[in-house]
């Protein structure tokens, strides 16, 4: 990716985020290597499709939010890592449910076959069913934090913010968009659910192992949702624009199937501008902390700049 004259960004910063990039994806796929053994019994075929969904791909973007917020507050490394692995759970298994033929049927995911392609749907089906229970009992096993009450504001906050009230609502509207026309506070709703819902819910639950108050989160709240439709219209201006081999994935699918976007509604140039106010509103609301939020301010600077 090319450097961007009008960068400002300080010597070292982005290095720093791509130091801790590789970092958390390392620990996510050492955390799902040790946490999903094979069983050694007929089971293993779907062990080995959790494996094969949860291991070497993806940016890790949610656990690193966790790490990254949870750092600020005096979270441990290693705590914090078993709840971005129980976020990364509910993501990988909605792109495994995402994938399938009765959505958006789609043959790529990270450079490498889909799921069901690698192994067929009913096994696809089943692994995304036991990466949502198994987000949930690492949440809830003791090794994750000694005091039951965060265990349960954690659970809770994922549990929301992947059903009806975040993810799954935001995947309904989704689908509900192939055949309706959607104005742009509609397309807003439908991102803030489908897509930041599980942002908001990273930072808020690095902020609950650290045990913030409620009301001390609001701005992390803001700067979740911010970076969270930043993250969106990067999407769109990708699907349009970008290159299917660095992206590891298809693109041109909201075209195809008429759905309005952040893109068809604002246009590029709008759509672009946008993000970056986004982003910059994202860096303001992060003004109450010094140089410990650095790698949160560099990760918003990079929702907008990545190529996949």
């Amino acid at each position: 990716m090319a450097d961007d004259p009008s960068d400002t960004t300080a010597p070292g910063e982005k290095g720093l985020l791509k130091q801790a990039l590789a970092a958390i994806a390392e620990d996510i796929d050492r955390s799902f290597d040790l946490l999903l053994p094979l069983p050694g019994d007929p089971r293993d075929r779907l062990v080995e499709a959790m494996r094969y969904a949860t291991i070497g791909g993806g940016k890790r973007i949610r656990p690193l939010l966790v790490c990254a917020t949870g750092a600020m507050h005096g979270v441990s490394h290693e705590a914090a890592v078993r709840v971005g692995t129980a976020i990364e759970a509910i993501h990988v298994y909605s792109l495994i449910h995402d994938d399938l033929p009765c959505m958006d049927d789609d043959g790529l995911r990270h450079g490498k076959p889909t799921l069901h392609v690698a192994f067929d749907e009913a096994t696809a089906v089943l692994a995304g069913d036991a990466l949502h229970d198994f987000a949930f009992e690492i949440l809830s096993d003791p090794a994750t934090g000694g005091d039951p009450f965060v265990r349960i504001d954690l659970i809770r906050t994922l549990a929301v913010s992947s059903g009806m009230h975040g993810m799954c609502g935001g995947q309904m509207m989704d689908i509900v968009a192939e055949t309706a026309s959607f104005d742009l506070q509609t397309v807003t709703r439908l991102q803030q659910l489908k897509t930041g819902a599980l942002l908001t819910a990273a930072v808020e639950m690095g902020a609950i192992l650290g045990k913030v108050p409620p009301e001390g989160r609001t701005h992390l709240r803001g700067y979740a949702r911010d970076i969270g439709l930043a993250f969106q219209i990067a999407d769109d201006l990708l699907d349009a624009e970008g290159d299917e081999a660095a992206a590891g994935k298809a693109l041109r699918k909201d075209e195809a199937q008429g759905k309005e976007t952040f893109l068809s509604l604002l246009g590029p140039q709008r759509a672009r501008e946008q993000a970056h106010a986004l982003v910059d509103q994202a860096i303001w609301q992060l003004s109450s902390y010094g140089p410990e939020a650095d790698l949160l301010r560099e990760l918003a600077r990079f929702i907008v700049e990545r190529n996949h």
